[in-house]
């Protein structure tokens, strides 16, 4: 199969797929549901390509990954438990350089909200603009600002609460 060039459409496409398996995985916590969006997501672009309007790909591919994800959630239970004797057969995720630093933030990043977490990710991982961030969610600047201070003070919380140690005092 012929790779399409990077001035086409399915090229640009193509460019976008890191950032938005990165966003996929950062709002559904989770490597396969993640990959699940993404493809769910390149799919719908693929097929409304007549729709897009030529100016900001990246922003649109965002939004329409954003509502997929959205919806989903909307129609599934909230609770998606796998029984333990049907967890066995998964395979296990490969081991971090330090396991206890990634577990830490793994778990600080999913104690923020939805909505923090999508922001603090689009803004410090994928490096997406204020705007461009306001316009992918459909929210005002203002609230974009206001969910990366908070997403970004509870992050700082949680890592630093997490790492005390208390120590006893000699006698």
């Amino acid at each position: 199969m012929k790779t399409p060039a990077p001035e086409t459409f399915e090229g640009q496409i193509l460019a976008l797929l890191p950032s938005l398996r990165r966003y996929s995985r950062s709002l559904t916590r989770s490597d396969a549901d993640g990959e699940d969006l993404l493809q769910d997501c390149v799919e719908k672009v693929l097929a409304r390509r007549s729709q897009w309007r030529g100016l900001n790909l990246r922003g649109w591919a965002l939004t329409i990954m954003t509502n997929l994800y959205r919806n989903t959630r909307r129609q599934n239970s909230p609770s998606m438990m796998v029984e333990l004797d049907s967890a066995e057969q998964l395979p296990s995720p490969e081991a971090p350089a330090d396991p206890l630093e990634r577990v830490r933030l793994e778990e600080a990043l999913n104690s923020l909200s939805e909505e923090n977490r999508a922001v603090l990710m689009l803004v410090v991982i994928e490096g997406y603009t204020y705007s461009e961030v306001a316009t992918a969610l459909d929210i005002p600047i203002g609230t974009v600002m206001s969910r990366l201070s908070r997403a970004r003070q509870r992050l700082g919380q949680r890592m630093t609460a997490d790492n005390v140690i208390t120590l006893r005092r000699p006698k």
